[in-house]
This record gives C-alpha cells, structure tokens and sequence, in this order.
C-alpha cells in the first residue's frame, strides 16, 4: 500500500485540531488502498494544541507530532515537517481548515495519473475582500518580475511526490521560499481550483511581518529585477537632474534679474532623491538579509520532542482509531 503523509504546521490551533484530525480520518476512510500518517509540526503553541495533538496520537499511532523548543516561523517549521514525512507522496495543509480537505482524492487521483506535484490554488475567497485583492496583485507581480512561470493564487496547499521532496531535501535551504521552489524545479504540474473559505475557528497567526516576510523571500529568491531596476532607476534619475539643471541654468542666463528659483525645487528634488535613495537601500538589504542568511546555514528548527516516530502500526487495525 502507498503511504501518504499529511503534514500540518499549527501554532495555538486548538479549536481547529480536533476537526482537522477527523475530516482526514474520514477521506482517508474512503480510500481504502491507501494507508497515511497525519504529521503535526507544533511551533511552540501556547494553549492546548500540544495537549489535544497528544492525546489524538495515543488513540491513533498515525498521528505523529513534532514539538519545536522555540516559534521558528512560518518558512522553517514546515519545511522541516515535510522533510521528516516518510510517505510516498506528501500534502502540505494548514490547520485551520482554510485548506479543504476533501481535495485530497483529487490530489491523489491526479498523482495517480503521472502528475509529481498537485497544486490547489484559490481563484476566489471568503476572506475578506480587501487581503484578497492585495494577495492577488502579489501574486500578479511575482508572476511578472519572476525568472520561472510561478503558480498564481497559490500558497503551498498541495501534493508533492516523493521524489519532490528528496530533490528539496539536496537544496539544503535553511530558508526556503517553498511554494517558489515548486515553479523553480520545474516537474509536472496539476492545478486544481478551489474557493477558499472563511476561518471558522480561531484567529489568523499572520501578521504584517510574517506576510511581508512571506512577500520579500518570494522576491528575493526568484527574481533580479529590483535590485536591477535599482541602477537602471539611478541612471535615468541622474539624466533627468542633468537635464533639470541645465534647463536652470539657461532660464538663469536669459533671464537673469526675473527668474528666482526658491528654495522649493531643490527640497522637494532633495526629498524625492532622498526617498528613492532609501528605498533601493531597503530593496539591497533585502537581497543582503537573503545571502547572510544562507550563509549562516542554521538548522530549519531544533526539536523538542516527537510523537509516534517510532511506533509500528497494521493499517488494516482499526482498534486504535
């Protein structure tokens, strides 16, 4: 029998732990010819999800848990969940059911057909319509100034076969943009639409930073064009300024007792070339912060515990679930 890992990264997930963990017992009910493991990665959660994740692991030896000592974000620790899944193929879900479940036949149905990555992406949403609108023209944006096609409406929801994952594995990224990796490797794709719907249960864990986050990486990794139109941006503001200048300088000469230029024109050329100045310096730092971080190499997490590692189970004894 084939094994399918479920990886599922949580931080203070409680009130959605309970339902996940069913909803996947259920599909996985009805694919018979299919055995699975359902791997929780916990980044340090400060309510019951640690607790609740347990005492589902004591009943049902295919749940396993990994404990991070510390909160090692939202790239790191699921990266490193789904390089420590043992299944022949690996779906990556998030655990607050914004990620539907039921998708997980068609993702096995189109891997089953020769497909190494199944993808669902969200052409529409219940959240709220404004976060949506600024997803989609990042998406727009990455899929223009990207060096690779990358997949739009996209966040990681989605199958990968095995030999995916051994491929990431040899990267060796201690900070991987993984949904840009996908587009980046280059295997068969299937995309499958989805309208994703509103969280139920809970609050969402992302922030400004952890979005921006999410946003500078996937930048950084896959495309040159803003660092790029950095210099093209000051060459063509340093003719432009020539330019100004020279046209200064003629209206001085011509006219030189009427023409009085003020002290407007050069403050506000002074803050706009302070401010463009400033903004390519972030841009810079950006792909710097990137580099030092590869160069540092650090570990993805540092485990504190794991659960059902190193349990044998009969996938046709259900007298634990």
């Amino acid at each position: 029998m084939k094994l399918i890992s479920i990886v599922t990264p949580c931080f203070n997930e409680e009130e959605n732990i309970d339902s996940l963990y069913h909803q996947i017992h259920t599909v996985f009910s009805k694919l018979p010819q299919y055995n699975y493991e359902h791997l929780f990665i916990d980044n340090a959660s400060t309510d019951k999800t640690v607790e609740l994740i347990k005492k589902l692991a004591a009943k049902d030896t295919r749940v396993k848990l990994i404990v991070n000592v510390r909160n090692f974000g939202h790239i790191r620790s699921p990266m490193h969940a789904v390089l420590q899944a043992s299944g022949d193929a690996v779906i990556c879900m998030a655990s607050d059911l914004q990620d539907p479940p039921e998708l997980i036949s068609d993702f096995i149905a189109k891997w089953e057909e020769g497909y190494d990555v199944v993808v669902g992406v969200k052409p529409k949403s219940l959240e709220t319509p404004l976060m949506f609108l600024i997803r989609r023209s990042y998406y727009r944006l990455i899929a223009k100034i990207s060096d690779v096609p990358v997949i739009q409406n996209y966040t990681g929801f989605g199958l990968y076969d095995r030999k995916v994952i051994e491929v990431t594995r040899k990267l060796d990224d201690p900070y991987p943009y993984f949904r840009g990796l996908i587009s980046e490797l280059g295997f068969p794709v299937a995309q499958i639409e989805y309208i994703q719907p509103k969280r139920i249960r809970g609050i969402t864990k992302n922030n400004f930073y952890t979005l921006y986050d999410i946003a500078m990486l996937g930048i950084t990794s896959h495309s040159k064009i803003p660092i790029r139109l950095a210099a093209m941006a000051g060459f063509a503001l340093g003719l432009v300024s020539l330019a100004v200048s020279l046209v200064y300088a003629i209206l001085k000469f011509i006219y030189w007792d009427m023409f009085q230029a003020g002290a407007a024109p050069v403050l506000i050329g002074v803050f706009f070339l302070a401010s463009v100045q400033l903004f390519f310096i972030g841009i810079l730092g950006e792909y710097v912060a990137a580099i030092h971080t590869q160069v540092l190499k650090r570990p993805l997490v540092i485990e504190k515990e794991r659960v059902n590692f190193d349990t044998n189970f009969d996938p046709q004894d259900d007298s634990k679930k």
